[in-house]
């Protein structure tokens, strides 16, 4: 069972790294609102990661078929949730937060957004098919607890690296930072997201084609 656990750290730890929207949307939101929504909005992805590598692992390939099956919608659906993310940052003019001030923003929020972002993100189950596929993982006969430790190491991985991500960015790269600078990567965010939201609503479009 802790073989089990561990290829799913493995798992969740590469799912996550890949730099993408949510990595962006996490740093923005831990620079500007600090280290609690900054790690929920992680947190928000590692929760999906866990849901999709039970899906897969589980054997429920119908309904994991489905969302890529479906995946021309989702992605379009996805890319105008990005858009407007990325237009609201752009909109909010950065502000160094003070720690000692109590913070208004909702971590449920921050957790519940990354969610959905990470849901209408198919690369993400493609990814965790490839790599559970590959190394033997969902056709395993094996019991309902190998199976719970392998789901299970796929969330802890992924929360590790939200972890890690978020506390460097938060007690390390924060306060080394500039106002200048700060101000400069809020506008980046935003526009990252943004392109990435046109490539998305793009391949959307095209695979409807």
């Amino acid at each position: 069972m802790l073989a089990f656990f561990i290829k799913g750290i493995t798992i969740g730890l590469a799912v996550a790294i890949p730099v993408g929207p949510i990595s962006i949307l996490c740093i923005r939101r831990t620079l500007h609102d600090g280290f609690k929504i900054g790690l929920m909005t992680g947190l928000g992805a590692a929760t999906v990661h866990g849901i999709y590598g039970a899906i897969i692992d589980f054997g429920l390939t119908s309904i994991a078929h489905l969302l890529v099956k479906d995946q021309a919608w989702i992605k379009i659906v996805g890319a105008l949730i990005l858009c407007y993310l990325g237009i609201r940052i752009l909109r909010t003019p950065f502000k160094r937060r003070n720690p000692r001030l109590r913070n208004e923003k909702s971590g449920l929020h921050a957790y519940t957004t990354a969610m959905l972002l990470a849901l209408l993100n198919p690369l993400t189950i493609l990814f965790l098919l490839a790599a559970i596929t590959s190394l033997g993982l969902a056709s395993h006969d094996s019991s309902h607890v190998v199976r719970t430790a392998l789901v299970a190491g796929i969330t802890a991985g992924s929360a590790l690296w939200w972890l890690v991500l978020t506390t460097i960015v938060a007690f390390v790269l924060h306060h080394r930072l500039s106002d200048k600078t700060l101000h400069a990567i809020n506008i980046g965010s935003g526009i990252v997201i943004i392109v990435f939201a046109i490539i998305s609503f793009s391949a959307g479009l095209y695979a409807m084609l």
